[in-house]
């Protein structure tokens, strides 16, 4: 792990976004907005033919990849993401950050992050920051 101001947090690459866990996460989280699960309220709303992914979820391939660079999940202090593109079914989304600064703390060396989630030959989906508690002797 680098993790000193400026290099680059790992990239992870989600590929094909799949309708299926799109609706079910739609009912484990009982989202009633029929864009996750419904093509003609899709349709209807002006967004094409594929059903469109929860913003968490997406927010969620990026907590994945800030756990797998920090060895737990634990370790993310606080995340703050702004939705800024829909990801759709069948989409590949690219996740991944920038440290921006490491500074100590009384529970260890935590990292100020930028992180991003893209959708590959597409929009940014995410933009955010996030601090995370890094394993000890990282930062």
């Amino acid at each position: 792990m680098n993790a000193t101001a400026g290099s680059p947090l790992p990239c992870i690459t989600v590929t094909d976004v799949r309708p299926d866990d799109i609706k079910l996460m739609a009912l484990i989280l009982r989202d009633p907005n029929p864009i996750h699960f419904d093509l003609d309220a899709v349709a209807a709303a002006g967004l094409g033919d594929r059903p469109v992914n929860q913003g968490g979820s997406t927010m969620a391939y990026v907590m994945n990849m800030l756990a797998d660079w920090a060895g737990s999940r634990s370790a993310i202090r606080r995340i703050s993401c702004s939705f800024r593109a829909n990801v759709f079914a069948g989409d590949d989304v690219e996740v991944g950050g920038t440290v921006l600064e490491v500074r100590e703390t009384d529970q260890g060396d935590l990292a100020e992050c930028e992180v991003w989630a893209d959708v590959v030959g597409g929009a940014r989906a995410i933009t955010g920051t996030a601090s995370v508690l890094l394993p000890p002797g990282e930062g």
